[in-house]
């Protein structure tokens, strides 16, 4: 600390001398020898003065929290400030004392630009005299950087070069930088060349590799390169070529002083997604949830603790942990305690299955908006035990939306699955089903339905969720493998917790102006279908292992109830956009309240009984989609009535 307060002292005096001489300097600049005919008293005393302002604005204005070393805009910025109002405080006091009758009106113009110069300049030189001194250092010490092959040339791109040239510890050498546009080919950045575009990748890596400097040892993604479509390709070319593949901190924690420019980070399954960022109106989200009472169900889940942070970062009047399960409760109430401690929040442990707990829980939390994440989520599971998925996914979204009703809510949001599409499982139809008693009771007129707008959100997979393939790839790898795929060529969708959780947030948001009316529901844009054989090749190569040679790939069969794509959209129901990015709007079809109330009534009784086959005849007749192979099932809606259709749906 003492170190460094004699550094900063000395730099204040080296400052405030530049300010003594820089106005009989400008003066000089103006008069050139006629300074003779000066009287020096005037000289004196107004050089006095001035060195008494500057040292005071140069002070105030911070010029030596910096560190020479580093000096950038910032503090050449910060100077310009302290230079600027030095001299003019000093134009006003001498115009106050002695009129300015016998000073040149330019030569604080001069003086100006001359203290800038000579404060600003030896900034510079200091600098650059550093940056040799580290360089020459390395060469004695005869250390070794790894040659790097930059893709990007945004502000990251230009961090991390500027890092890499002034500090004589970094272990890379960039070699040159692959740009994502045409704009800045043939351009350098720091002494670095823009070579190419990244369309010819292959082409640089070819050319660098029968170069002196030789194939670079890693390609590092920057910037907008993370959410290139082509992401998966590069990863290809950098297992051909032996090379690994990383990725430079976001811009956003670079300036928020989160992470290290120099921070090379391995590049994770999520970034291979290529998905563009979608522009998310958080001001909205916030006035939505600030100062209100919010209710999580499924709370200790991966959607419902993720629901949980973000919630709980926008200032809710109470918060509300809704689950089941004992251990994940405890686990997102810890950390709700550690992060927000004055946050009022309750976890409560409640299965939604159990109506008399529920209505309990909302006539003493009174909540204002509902997030209903509580869910059965795998399928092979719920396939083999149906009455509990039907008992928890459908039966408990009634209970839910009911209580809801009753206690008066603003707002119930379900959180859906594309699963409930064209449903091939029970765990798809026991969504669907659950979807269908939201759309009937928001389609119920205003004096029925109530205050509460029941909304519903539709996505794919998550990464990184309970009982996705990501966590069970990642044990896999750890043990050696194989990885297991079900099918060569089955896919799914693919979206981080995070953006899934921000995108049913702004939906929620537009739910509560009515955009729902008619039973519609929202569905994220999941971007492209992802083959889970590719992502299990894909990790294997980010942990710099071979697919097939290290670990190998295995294909098991297609699990009960399991299939080969999923779908985001039935046939009738053509997606509308909305005005934010990520979220549509799908119209599918609606059956009537009064009908859905008397269904779900055999099916709590088919359900309570285990009474599997006649759970599965009940959900193939409301889903006529569902129509599980043992059971031959009429479709309520193929009933000898003609008019019951009509009469029972809308949409299509």
């Amino acid at each position: 600390m003492s170190r460094l307060f004699q550094r900063s002292q000395i730099a204040f005096v080296h400052d405030v001398t530049m300010a003594a001489v820089s106005l009989p300097a400008a003066l000089y600049l103006r008069v050139g020898d006629g300074v003779v005919f000066y009287n020096p008293q005037n000289i004196l005393f107004s050089a006095s003065v001035f060195t008494v302002i500057a040292a005071v604005s140069f002070w105030f204005f911070g010029l030596y929290r910096g560190i020479w070393r580093y000096a950038s805009l910032n503090d050449l910025t910060r100077i310009a400030k302290a230079v600027t109002i030095a001299v003019g405080l000093l134009f006003l006091v001498l115009f106050l004392t002695v009129r300015l009758d016998w000073l040149p009106r330019s030569t604080p113009i001069i003086q100006w630009f001359l203290l800038m110069a000579l404060l600003g300049g030896s900034r510079l030189i200091y600098r650059i005299a550093k940056d040799k001194t580290s360089a020459r250092e390395m060469v004695r010490q005869g250390t070794h950087r790894l040659p790097v092959l930059l893709i990007g040339a945004g502000d990251e791109a230009e961090a991390f070069i500027r890092e890499t040239r002034r500090s004589a510890n970094t272990p890379f050498d960039v070699v040159g930088i692959v740009s994502l546009t045409d704009s800045r080919v043939g351009r350098n950045m720091h002494g670095v060349d823009v070579l190419a575009t990244v369309d010819r990748l292959e082409e640089i890596l070819g050319k660098l590799a029968n170069s002196k400097r030789g194939l670079p040892r890693r390609l590092v993604l920057t910037g907008d390169a993370l959410r290139h479509e082509d992401i998966t390709k590069w990863v290809e070319v950098a297992d051909q070529r032996g090379i690994t593949l990383a990725r430079l901190p976001k811009l956003n924690d670079l300036r928020e002083g989160l992470a290290d420019p120099l921070q090379i980070r391995p590049v994770a399954i999520e970034d291979l997604l290529g998905r563009p960022q979608a522009r998310l109106d958080r001001d909205k989200v916030r006035q939505m949830i600030a100062g209100h009472r919010v209710l999580v169900t499924g709370a200790g889940g991966s959607i419902g603790s993720e629901l949980v942070r973000q919630i709980a970062a926008y200032g809710p009047e109470s918060l509300t942990l809704l689950d089941a399960g004992e251990y994940n409760l405890y686990a997102i109430d810890m950390e709700m305690a550690e992060k927000y401690p004055d946050l009022p929040r309750e976890s409560i442990l409640g299965d939604v299955r159990d109506r008399t707990r529920i209505d309990q829980v909302f006539a003493k939390q009174k909540p204002e908006i509902v997030f209903h994440a509580a869910a059965y989520k795998h399928v092979p599971l719920v396939e083999h035990n149906p009455n509990e998925g039907i008992l928890t996914n459908t039966l408990g979204t009634r209970n839910v939306a009911e209580a809801c009703r009753a206690a008066g809510v603003g707002t119930m949001v379900l959180i859906s699955t594309d699963k409930a599409v064209n449903p091939a499982n029970v765990m798809g139809a026991s969504k669907r089903l659950a979807e269908c008693y939201c759309q009937a009771l928001e389609t119920l007129p205003a004096d029925q339905r109530g205050p509460t707008r029941f909304v519903t959100v539709r996505f794919g997979n998550v990464l990184g969720s309970t009982g996705s393939v990501v966590p069970l790839f990642r044990r896999q790898l750890e043990a050696g493998g194989p990885l297991t795929v079900t099918h060569e060529g089955i896919t799914r969708y693919f979206m981080t917790i995070a953006e899934a959780v921000e995108l049913v947030l702004q939906a929620a948001e537009l739910g509560k102006h009515g955009v729902t009316d008619g039973g519609k529901i929202f569905v994220l844009d999941m971007g492209r279908p992802v083959k889970i054989i590719d992502l299990a090749r894909q990790m294997i190569l980010l942990s710099g292992l071979r697919p097939g040679k290290d670990i190998d790939i295995k294909v098991t069969g297609l699990r009960p109830g399991e299939k080969l794509y999923e779908e985001l959209f039935h046939d009738g129901e053509p997606p509308e956009p909305t005005e934010t990015d990520g979220v549509m709007l799908a119209a599918p079809r609606v059956v009537d309240y009064a009908l859905i109330k008397q269904v779900f009534d055999e099916l709590g009784q088919s359900a309570v009984n285990r009474d599997t086959h006649k759970t599965l005849e009940l959900m193939g007749r409301l889903v006529p989609e569902f129509q599980p192979p043992e059971i031959g099932v009429k479709s309520f809606f193929a009933d000898s009535d003609p008019g019951k259709l009509d009469q029972a749906v809308s949409g299509q």
